[in-house]
């Protein structure tokens, strides 16, 4: 296969260009290490500035010159940095969502304020301070460091689209998961990933290929062509493959040295944690089994129901203008009910804002697509933010819903799936929801229905009250702003 492409460079030409290339990513990689601690140093050394400046400001708080009380955002900063960096915050290839970063510097400034007021009394004992002071500034960074670092991770996500840091990614696999990994990386260049050539492994069909991505050998050529072209990255997109057959992919790959990825099967996508219990002596590997069991029910539904009538309360005077909007716009009635399946595959009635014109399904169910030509011209719009779903709030109140869950489908097309799509029926195990992982993530309407079983599948068995306020606040940002998941 190595005749199909140019002679393989030698050994010293391979090393120098490939150090090269090394050197320009690492030197890439530093720069955005060193300007992220700038934005946390500069964003505390402003938030204590200016809670000192509020402090001033009252009469009846008598607060020294700002110098006076050096060692205070001296510790917090050395403190918050040096937690900073323990927990891999500037270590990042690519930035994290918004959501997790907030999160993260909420938690890591709490431990830092903790830490400063026991060092202060450790360290300065004379040292008199207002606690307003500490308390503002910590507030105060928190809000300026998420700014600055979401700043930073448009710039690092900017940068990284032209190719500032980026990482040459070969692909092993040129089926659809393969061609599926492409089109991602291809549609989202600030991954910061730049795709060299697809390894062919017979497996599947490639003509979804794009012709931009060549095909550049066989499995036998992968560690010469990983020398060839300074390939920094491996992905390997061959679910259908025996254990043995991607360990013997992976060898190839680790005689090169570089960094190597796998995209799971079912299997090992849900088996990412595992316990070993005994049968009589028998070790045997047990599965970790759905998350939201006991009391996590109760508190899943206490919030459900708190939320959705508060929900209810503040979005009537909107649900009421749809309502009219929807009489006005189309003759029928204003509330669209269809089954869908539930809990344990218990039919129920969803409710809907009718978004379509009444013969919509006159030839029999059909999937929603974007520009569907049966929608009526105020359903676009409500589809477009998501109103048409609002009265779901009613199936989350009675009990037949949650805020979040996988979304459910129709009783036709759970028939269909179940047959060709394994663990799928595992959905049920859980109460379908208003919003899910699988939404906020990308996959809504006509999109893979394998890979939305493998996020509702992952949310099932890793369920927790902080998962699902991410997704909500996700689902209520990119309703607002957008569908693009990677800025929250």
């Amino acid at each position: 296969m190595q005749n199909s492409i140019s002679e393989a460079p030698t050994p010293t030409d391979y090393v120098a260009r490939r150090g090269h290339r090394r050197g320009l990513m690492k030197r890439g990689q530093l720069a955005f290490m060193v300007a992220l601690a700038a934005v946390d140093i500069l964003s505390i050394s402003l938030a204590f500035w200016s809670s000192h400046a509020i402090l001033a400001r009252n009469p009846e708080i008598v607060i020294g010159p700002y110098l006076e009380f050096w060692p205070l955002p001296t510790i917090y900063t050395l403190v918050l940095i040096t937690i900073y960096f323990a927990q891999r915050m500037y270590q990042r290839r690519r930035p994290t969502t918004l959501l997790d970063e907030f999160f993260h510097i909420i938690t890591y400034n709490v431990f830092a304020t903790l830490l400063t007021v026991a060092l202060l009394t450790l360290l300065f004992r004379d040292l008199e301070y207002h606690r307003a002071f500490i308390l503002i500034g910590a507030a105060l960074t928190i809000l300026f460091d998420t700014i600055g670092r979401f700043l930073h991770a448009q710039a690092q996500w900017f940068a990284q689209a032209r190719g500032i840091g980026d990482d040459r990614v070969l692909l092993i696999g040129a089926g659809e998961i393969g061609q599926m990994l492409v089109h991602k990386i291809l549609y989202q260049p600030k991954l910061g990933y730049q795709i060299i050539g697809v390894i062919d492994a017979g497996k599947g069909n490639r003509t979804n290929l794009p012709n931009a991505v060549p095909v550049l050998g066989a499995l036998v050529d992968v560690p010469w062509v990983i020398d060839k072209y300074g390939i920094d990255e491996v992905m390997i997109g061959l679910p259908e493959s025996s254990h043995q057959e991607l360990v013997n992919i992976i060898s190839l790959c680790e005689r090169e040295k570089v960094g190597i990825r796998v995209f799971p099967d079912v299997f090992q996508f849900m088996a990412s944690e595992v316990t070993i219990d005994d049968l009589g002596g028998l070790p045997l590997l047990t599965i970790r089994d759905v998350a939201l069991q006991g009391w996590k029910l109760t508190v899943k539904r206490v919030m459900d129901v708190l939320l959705s009538a508060v929900g209810l309360v503040f979005l009537s005077p909107f649900m009421l203008l749809a309502a009219l909007l929807v009489k006005l716009d189309s003759p029928g009635p204003v509330f669209y009910t269809q089954e869908r399946m539930g809990l344990d595959a218990i039919p129920f009635k969803i409710i809907k804002f009718r978004s379509m014109r009444m013969d919509a399904e006159a030839g029999g169910p059909g999937w929603t697509i974007p520009d569907d030509p049966r929608k009526t011209k105020l359903g676009a719009f409500l589809r477009r933010f998501n109103i048409d779903e609002l009265p779901q709030l009613i199936n989350v109140l009675v009990g037949d819903m949650s805020l979040v869950g996988p979304r459910p489908e129709r009783p036709v097309y759970v028939e269909q799936f179940r047959q060709i799509i394994p663990r799928y029926m595992d959905r049920h195990r859980e109460k379908a929801g208003l919003t899910g992982w699988a939404q906020v993530n990308g996959l809504r309407g006509d999109t893979s229905v394998v890979e939305r079983t493998k996020y509702d599948l992952w949310y099932i068995e890793n369920w927790s009250i902080g998962l699902d306020m991410k997704i909500l606040i996700r689902t209520v940002l990119q309703t607002l702003f957008g569908t693009n998941q990677n800025a929250y």
